[in-house]
């Protein structure tokens, strides 16, 4: 994950030989196993890393953003874009909030699904249906036909039943390391909070739309937005809905993979959009102004 841009852009290299994030971030990028990287602490400053070469790129070549999002540790690095912190805070930052993330679903016996083609109503009414039997939630509204739901496992397992019977195609878990914003991240909510206290955080040089409500936010309202959103649903479809109204025509998005893309081309499907997933890409993106 990013060695062709290492290889090829020397002005990307000082971002993975950081030693912001407490640990070889360049080696795990690199040459990390699936399982190393699904850790949630290397998989936050790992894409971020990713995300912070890529963005940097793209400036060179003369390609700036009007606007900022991201999704979920993705905001991290639309802020990081947006000139609120530099490199090495934006590395740091995910850093500690992986380990706050992991230290709040230990000892969790923890599940999330995405569910598809049901819609949002739905799908609240199976969470509401199952939170009896333990915490549930909705965790992500990703685009028209996918839902994350996402809490403890008994009880996630309930909602699935619930989604089932209601209506959903499918059911499918997420490997992912924890219950991602739901209530049980409280405690990751409340040691980021002290952690952003110690933050200087600069003023947004272009607009973010932020995951917690889908909207720009002023620049006093970030630090407690990222409390919000790490213990909150994750309004995707809401945020490319307003990326839309107001006025943007063009989504980069920066990688690994192409899930995003499919949100947008799900909810927006006249935005045009293109993944940058290695150097090779970076044609599409050229290919778009031309």
């Amino acid at each position: 994950m990013g060695r062709d841009f290492y290889d090829v852009f020397p002005e990307v290299r000082d971002i993975f030989d950081s030693k912001a994030a407490g640990f070889d971030l360049r080696e795990l990028c690199f040459d990390a196993t699936a399982e190393e990287l699904a850790r949630t602490r290397c998989t936050q400053p790992c894409m971020a890393a990713f995300a912070a070469a890529v963005t940097r790129v793209l400036r060179g070549l003369g390609y700036a953003p009007d606007y900022a999002a991201g999704l979920s540790l993705g905001e991290y690095s639309a802020l990081h874009a947006a000139g609120v912190f530099g490199v090495e805070t934006l590395l740091e930052l995910l850093a500690f909030r992986g380990i706050a993330m992991e230290e709040s679903a230990a000892g969790v016996e923890s599940r999330m699904s995405a569910v598809l083609s049901l819609s949002e109503e739905l799908v609240r009414q199976a969470v509401a249906e199952s939170a009896h039997i333990g915490v549930v939630a909705c965790t992500n509204i990703n685009c028209p036909g996918q839902i994350v739901i996402g809490g403890e496992l008994a009880a996630v397992l309930a909602a699935e039943e619930r989604c089932a019977a209601l209506g959903a195609r499918r059911c499918l878990p997420l490997n992912t390391s924890g219950p991602f914003h739901t209530p049980l991240m409280e405690n990751a909510s409340a040691r980021l909070r002290e952690k952003f206290a110690a933050t200087e955080f600069l003023p947004q040089q272009i607009p973010v739309i932020f995951n917690a409500t889908g909207e720009p936010a002023a620049d006093g309202e970030i630090k407690h937005l990222l409390c919000e959103q790490v213990k909150s649903t994750v309004l995707f479809e809401k945020t490319l809905l307003k990326l839309a109204a107001l006025g943007a025509d063009t989504v980069i998005e920066i990688g690994p993979g192409n899930a995003l893309a499919g949100f947008v081309r799900k909810t927006v499907p006249d935005l045009r959009v293109v993944s940058v997933n290695n150097v090779g890409d970076l044609k599409k993106v050229v290919e778009l102004w031309n």
